[in-house]
Order: C-alpha cells, then sequence, then structure tokens
C-alpha cells in the first residue's frame, strides 16, 4: 500500500476549536493523491416526514468530531494510520428534484468507488442510503446490509411516492441489491403503522433485533446474532441516529422513545472488526434539535468506529479491489421507470 500521506492535523499551534471543520481534523481529497476511506457529505433532507433539518446533519457532524483521536484503545488500532481517510466534502445536491438528487449522490458515489475507496457518507435524511447501495452494488455486487434505526424503512411508499426515508431498502429489495439471506434490523422499535409490517419486511429478507431484545439480552448476544447473520459477506452498515434513545439522539426528525444509549451502539458496531465493511453511512442528523452537540457528537463516534472497523478487519488493511460484477436485474414494481439515469 502507499504511505499515508496525511493523517488528521495536530492541535500543536491550532487549537481543535480553528481550522476548517473536516471530519476528525482529516484531509480534504484534494490534499492526498489516493484514498482508502472518503468522507462524503450529503446535505440533503427532501426525504423526511416530519421534522426537516438533516440538510445541516454533515458540517454538524463535521464541527462534532473534532475532538476524535487518533488512537482507538478498544480496537486497538490507530485508523488514520492504517488507512488513508480523506474528506471528499459535500455532493451538490439540491432540494427541489428528489430523483435528480439521489442521481446525483449515486453518480459522486461511484466516482469515488471506482477510484478503490470505500465510502463514509454522512447525511442527509435516510432517503440517500438508496442511490448509495446502487453504487455500491455497482461495484461489489450484491452486499447485506446491517441497518441500524428504529425504524424499519422497508414501507411501500407514501403520499404517492416511492422514494423517501422511510422506502429506500425496499426499493433496494425490489431492485435486487440486498443479500436477501444475510440482511438485519437493529434497535427497531415503537407503534408501528399496522401488525402487517413485521411479516412484510420478513418477506423482504430482512430480520431484527429490536430495542427490546437488547434489553432483555444483552448487547452480547445481540453482537453473537449480527456476526451469525452477516459472516463473512460484504456488508454494507447503515446507521440512523435515531437508533438512539432521545436522550441521547435529541437532534432528529422522527425520534422514538425506549432506544439505544450511544455506549450500546458503539460496542455494537464494533463488532463489525472482523467483517468485511465495503461502505456505510450515518443519516437523519438535524441539528436544529440538538442541544450542545449532544446527537453530532455521537454519530460523530459512531463513524469513528465504523472507520476503526475498516482498519483492523482481515479486510480493511488492503484497499478493496474493483470487482466487475454486474448489478442485478431491477425487479419489476409500479416504481421502476421512476429510477433516474445518471449517466
Amino acid at each position: 500500500m502507499p504511505p499515508i500521506q496525511n493523517s488528521p492535523r495536530e492541535p500543536a499551534g491550532l487549537p481543535r476549536y480553528a481550522g476548517l471543520g473536516t471530519f476528525a481534523r482529516l484531509p480534504r481529497l484534494d490534499e492526498v493523491s489516493q484514498t482508502d476511506v472518503a468522507i462524503l457529505g450529503v446535505p440533503f433532507d427532501s426525504g423526511v416526514s416530519y421534522r426537516p433539518g438533516a440538510r445541516f446533519g454533515p458540517n454538524h457532524i463535521r464541527e462534532s468530531s473534532r475532538l476524535l483521536r487518533p488512537y482507538n484503545p478498544e480496537l486497538a488500532v490507530a485508523p488514520f494510520q492504517r488507512l488513508q481517510v480523506a474528506d471528499a466534502g459535500d455532493v451538490a445536491v439540491g432540494p427541489y428534484d428528489l430523483p435528480a438528487a439521489l442521481a446525483a449522490v449515486e453518480r459522486q458515489a461511484r466516482d469515488l468507488l471506482d477510484g478503490g475507496a470505500r465510502l463514509l457518507t454522512i447525511g442527509g435524511d435516510h432517503t440517500i442510503s438508496l442511490p448509495l447501495l446502487r453504487a455500491v452494488v455497482a461495484v461489489h455486487g450484491p452486499v447485506a446490509v446491517a441497518h441500524f434505526d428504529a425504524h424499519l424503512d422497508t414501507w411501500e411508499g407514501s403520499y404517492g411516492t416511492a422514494f423517501n426515508h422511510a422506502t429506500p431498502f425496499r426499493r433496494a429489495v425490489e431492485e435486487g441489491l440486498i443479500d436477501m439471506e444475510a440482511s438485519i434490523h437493529v434497535g427497531v422499535r415503537g407503534p408501528l403503522p399496522a401488525d402487517t409490517d413485521l411479516e412484510d419486511d420478513r418477506r423482504l429478507g430482512f430480520t431484527v433485533i429490536t430495542a427490546t431484545d437488547i434489553e432483555m439480552e444483552g448487547v452480547r448476544t445481540a453482537g453473537e446474532r449480527l456476526r451469525a447473520r452477516i459472516g463473512d459477506r460484504p456488508v454494507y452498515v447503515s446507521v440512523d441516529i435515531d437508533v438512539l434513545d432521545p436522550a441521547f439522539a435529541p437532534g432528529t426528525g422522527t425520534p422514538e422513545a425506549g432506544g439505544l444509549t450511544s455506549r450500546e451502539l458503539l460496542v455494537l458496531l464494533r463488532e463489525f472488526r472482523s467483517m468485511n465493511v465495503v461502505s456505510g453511512d450515518i443519516v437523519e442528523v438535524a441539528p436544529a434539535y440538538d442541544h450542545a452537540q449532544i446527537t453530532g457528537i455521537a454519530a460523530a463516534h459512531t463513524g469513528y468506529e465504523i472507520l476503526s472497523t475498516m482498519a483492523v478487519s482481515p479486510h480493511g488493511a488492503e484497499r478493496l479491489p474493483r470487482a466487475a460484477v454486474p448489478v442485478p436485474a431491477p425487479v419489476a414494481t409500479p416504481w421502476a421507470s421512476a429510477r433516474p439515469a445518471i449517466g
């Protein structure tokens, strides 16, 4: 591997609260010649159903990440010494044309993935997981999805629309993007629209570890279930910050009581240390509702743990090859014609 060109800027001479706000004070993408992991912001929240504001999430997470330090004692790894990580800035995405926005996300994600990088995307609402999965699957083939969220996000649609933050994983299953034998939701809780929602979700290929399961059985058992479900398959990790209880993440659009603690989430994310994490995202941070960066700090540490697992895992020390894997043909659905071309 090429040597690491740039690590996080050291605070000597420049306090951590000063200077440009890249994620974890990492170099910008234009400051390095190659990138193992690119941090990509998507300032987009036109798919939300309740509180808006996640379009301001990427820079809030960056600002909240200034205190992240180079060495992770829990995983015994200095991730920024093992991997070249750089902040790729934000996707140029507008708020009015949702299909065009999703195409822009997919296009820029593909540009970075085709260069050999993994992605850690900071959003933005959960709608963006669909174009990100399209980009990842075009490079790596279908992936397992480890989805941390209070909600299933496999609903059919609402208000006559196919694409919003409650539908990304249903659309992804319909398009053949997801390994239906290895995908899982973690932290689901709260009231549902109907008693058939969980059965419908199982039909789409997901299994569920609820927040109550974690409370009753413990984090260790939940981690064992995660590892057993995913195995060594390529996995995409998607974290909706509302998987945390509002006490730990008030700054989000659809909060639900009874969620995970920050500590429980970080411990569960460390279970990916032996897995093949090909990319991931952190979404639904809405800073307008976030007092004292509580939510932003939780999101920043979430990203740090995902990066650390990429660095310490057997799959993380080498740059991922660009696999010539054909993307499966989309499943015929009423929404198939709504997907825009990205060429």
